[in-house]
Order: C-alpha cells, then structure tokens, then sequence
C-alpha cells in the first residue's frame, strides 16, 4: 500500500476541510516538549504525527522547548532533545523556539487580564487553592481575594516580579468560573512564584508562567495552525480557547487531540523514568533497557525502524496500548535487511584440531541478500573457540533437538570446515577445558563427503586471531506488562534479568574498529551494536533473533 492509498486520520482530514474551506493557507504544526526528561518513545509517536503532518501538508512543524519551570529543567535534556529530534531524522522550521522567549509578552497580557477584571493576585495557599477548588461532584468557591481591585492586583505582580514578595504566598489567577463542571476552568493559576534561576534567561525572573497559560500564547505567536496534543490535554483545551479569547494574540490556533501511545513492559513517564535513574535502578537517561530515544538509540534500535513503528500506529481518539512485540517486530525487520552479518562467541570453548596446522583466510559474505555490504575475511587456524552451548557429550540426543557439536559426530562450521569432535580435556574440577577434533578436508564450501553426515552449523573465531569483547545481553526492564497497574510500586516488577554482562567474549577480527552507528547480526545470537559509551570494546545486545516471550 503506497501513502496515498492509506486511509486518512481524523486529523489530516480536519486539515484537508480546513485548507480547502481557506481557514488554513499553510499548515504550522509544533513539537514542544517540556525540557525536564528525556524523550520516550511515546514521545517518538507525537515527533512523527507533528513533523508528518507538517511534511504531507507542505507546510512547517516548530520545534519549540516550553521551558517555564526551571525547578526541573536544565540545558542537558533540551540539547538531548534537540539530538533525539535530529536523530530520527526531522527538521523543524526556522529557529529552535522557546517559551522563555516569550517571557516579556506573557507578562503583559497577565496585566491586560488585570485590567479587564479576568485576572487577580490571589493569597491563598496550595492547601487552601485545591480547598476552595472543590472536586468533581461538588462545585468550587470563590477565593477571598477574588474581588481584589485591579490596581492592587497590579501592584501586587508588579512586587511578585521584583523578588518582594515570599515564594508561595502569593499567585496570579484568572478569573473565570468556580463553578464550572471543568476543574481547570475554576480560576487556574497565571503566574507562581520561584525564586529560581532559569536555565536560558538566569534570575531575571521571580515568577514563572503556568504551562497552560503559557501553552496556547506560544501557539499564537508562532501562527500555528494546529496544535496537536495528547488525549490527557482534552480536558485543558477550553481554557486553552479561553485565553485565545480573551487575549489580544496575533493568531488563532486551534487545539486537537488524538491518542498518546502506551507500550507493554514499559514506563512511558517522565517522572517515573527520572525515578529510576535517581534510584539506580538503570544507570542513566540512555540505559539501554530505558524506553528513552537515546537509550534506544544506544542499544542499536535504528531511526527507521521506530519511524516504522510510530507510522503502523493509529492516529485515534482513544488511548490503547501497544504490545511491545509490535514493536520489537519493526526492529527485527530493519536489522534483518541492513545489519552485517559477524561471528562472535559469547561463552568461548576452546577447539583444537590434531590433523590441521596452517592458516587460512575464508572470505565471507556481510549480508546473504546484499552483495552492497561487501564481504570480511575470517582467519581460519589450528585452535578456534566455538560457544559451549554448542558441544555436548550426550551421544544419545537426536538430531531434531540438538543440530550441534556432539562428541563422536559432526558440524559444519559456518563458511569453513565441516569437523568432528573426538576427545574431551577436562581441567582438575572436571570441567570441559578444551575439545580435541579433526577437520574434514576439502569441505570448506562443498558438500559433506559419504559417510559424513554433519549435525547443523554453528558459529567459530579463530583463537589466534579474535578480539576480546564484553557483550551486554538486555531484556526487558519490567516483567509485568503493566508495572504501573501490577500490585505495589512499578519499580516491584523491574526484571531481574534485565542486564547480563557476558565477559571474555570472543569476535572476529572485522569488528576491531566499528563505529556505535553500525548494527550487526551475530550469527545465531542476535543483533548487537559496539556501546558508545565504553572505552573498550563492549557490545550490546539491540534484540535477540526471535521473540522469546511469546506464550
């Protein structure tokens, strides 16, 4: 099925009524993440609806960080989001764009709303505000300040903005309708203050805008036409109408929503992510069990195949969620066409041959269907390591169950010689210490000779010339598929297998100097990448060859 034959979404076709009636000449979408996190792959869905949108309707998509609490934001997570963004593959229109930009503007439309009787500085407490407030059944009350004169709550913003006044004392608020069936309707904070320094404009502020009073004015300035959100924002957008409203903005957005994506076996919160990095239960933002981008990305997950995912989505107005193996089948099928093929042994088990002592160099294929990925030598010598779990001793175990090494019989080694296993060396303990086997001439690339019938094929490196490696194996973080609604606290249900460090691992010498960038299938393990953060060669494991969490 090509673009065009896919079925439209509810909002490409709210945008296709919407240039055709002329409402909209261009199309301005935004992306305006909050820069107090990472990014997740929830976030991945909203970055390919916002710049997708953008794209199919030749029109512009923001990038935009609404940085008004700088108690938890910092210059780390907006450059990481501006790598994420770039990463996957996007470009926003014109400059990057902020809140804090916007700062001298919001405040005065703060003071317009004053003067029109619609706003006032209210002294009641965070206690009392969400007292006063009321519930869902039950209707708010007005605040005692409420009928403030203009003039004082002018005065009284004016100090806020100068330091004067005690943080938590004091807020701004809009005057609309204690009343209303919709709690954020019932006289929503304006303006708090923090005696905090902002990470873009330091301590020239005192006060700070609210994410919602701040939110919808940024869409205004900017000419955005549609402003996409998540379904936990439905609630908000007839306040986000409200200051559109009555406000003197330069241009009219209008605000739809459409379903966050929710991923099994996952977290997808950012305070919740921020918990597990504060509580070393993963070691940073880019781990690479997180679901963040950076932490996918440094687990060897590919731009295309989480685009790929994001694009399978529907674009819905509910929420559901997504089984991880969706997911993961959109990374097998990207690695599979485009990661090199390697040999790398995780549990090395010595072998040596008694009828073989020489070198060669095997050539073989870096890809079975892509002859564009050229080809790398495999040295070829006297010893080899193979994995342990591909020998056994138990002559008894057929060949449907076991298509390995067993003792006596034989192997083909993958794009070498077929050989046969004929003695074990154990060590003082009793342990398998080494293999002693033959080689069958005459069989690299050629069909076993009569009487010769190999069991399988396994992977090999040579052990004169192989690299030692760490492999990192992941699985996934939490073994509940939903840690947040499983009994106790979703750090109860983070699996403990997640992480398994593999040291003395064995790989082939064309893996000496690969960049993090590149991807690769070791032969009958899985899909790995080098990790870009460690000085020595250490791989980790993007995903294994198939689902082993299937029922």
């Amino acid at each position: 099925m090509t673009d065009s034959d896919k079925p439209i979404n509810f909002i490409q076709q709210i945008i296709t009524d919407d240039l055709a009636s002329g409402k909209t000449s261009k199309v301005v979408t935004r992306f305006p993440p909050e820069p107090n996190g990472y990014l997740h792959i929830g976030h991945a869905k909203s970055i390919c609806v916002n710049f997708g949108l953008a794209e199919n309707f030749s029109g512009g998509c923001n990038l935009r960080f609404d940085d008004t609490n700088p108690e938890k934001e910092s210059d780390e997570f907006v450059q990481a989001i501006i790598e994420d963004v770039q990463w996957l593959g996007f470009k926003w229109h014109g400059d990057i764009r902020y809140a804090s930009d916007y700062f001298d503007q919001f405040y005065q439309w703060a003071c317009d709303l004053i003067d029109q009787d619609k706003a006032y500085v209210c002294e009641l407490n965070a206690e009392q505000m969400r007292e006063y407030r009321g519930t869902l059944t039950e209707v708010g009350k007005d605040s005692p300040y409420r009928a403030r004169p203009a003039t004082e709550s002018r005065a009284l913003l004016e100090q806020m903005k100068a330091g004067e006044i005690a943080e938590g004392t004091m807020t701004l608020r809009a005057k609309i309708d204690m009343a209303s069936p919709n709690i954020n309707m019932r006289d929503p904070v304006l303006y708090r203050i923090k005696r905090i320094a902002h990470h873009r404009t330091g301590n020239k502020w005192n006060i700070y805008p609210a994410y919602d009073f701040a939110h919808g004015q940024e869409d205004a300035i900017e000419g955005v036409t549609h402003s996409i959100c998540t379904l936990e924002f439905a609630a908000n957008r007839p306040l986000y109408n409200w200051f559109i409203d009555n406000l003197d903005v330069p241009s009219t957005p209008s605000q739809y929503e459409f379903g966050r994506l929710n991923l099994n076996y996952s977290i997808t919160s950012k305070r919740k992510l921020k918990q597990l990095v504060d509580e070393a239960h993963v070691d940073a933002w880019d781990d690479p069990r997180m679901p963040t981008i950076s932490g996918l990305r440094r687990r060897g997950v590919s731009p295309a195949a989480i685009r790929n995912f994001c694009d399978s989505l529907a674009v819905a107005k509910t929420d559901g969620v997504v089984d991880m193996a969706q997911f993961e089948h959109f990374i097998r099928d990207d690695l599979n066409n485009n990661a090199r093929r390697a040999m790398c042994v995780l549990k090395p088990l010595l072998v040596t041959f008694t009828n073989y002592d020489q070198s060669e160099l095997f050539t073989a294929s870096s890809h079975p269907q892509r002859d564009d990925l050229g080809s790398r030598e495999l040295p070829f010598d006297r010893q080899i390591y193979i994995d342990q779990s591909d020998f056994s001793e138990d002559t008894s175990l057929s060949r449907k169950k076991f298509k390995r090494l067993v003792l006596g019989e034989y192997v083909r080694l993958r794009g070498a010689y077929i050989i046969r296993a004929d003695e074990v060396i154990r060590d003082n303990d009793g342990e398998i210490q080494e293999i002693r086997a033959s080689v069958v001439e005459n069989t690299v690339g050629a069909d076993a000779p009569e009487g010769v019938r190999p069991r399988g094929v396994i992977h090999w490196v040579s052990a004169l010339n192989s690299l030692d490696c760490t492999v990192n194996l992941y699985d996934r973080l939490f073994n509940q598929p939903l840690p947040d609604s499983a009994e106790g606290s979703f750090t109860d249900h983070i699996n403990p297998d997640s992480l398994k460090v593999l040291e003395g691992c064995k790989a082939e010498l064309s893996l000496a100097n690969v960049e993090s960038t590149e991807r690769y299938q070791f032969e009958r393990e899985g899909y790995f990448c080098r990790d870009s953060e460690a000085e020595t060669l250490v791989f980790n494991c993007t995903i294994g060859l198939r689902d082993n969490w299937k029922a």
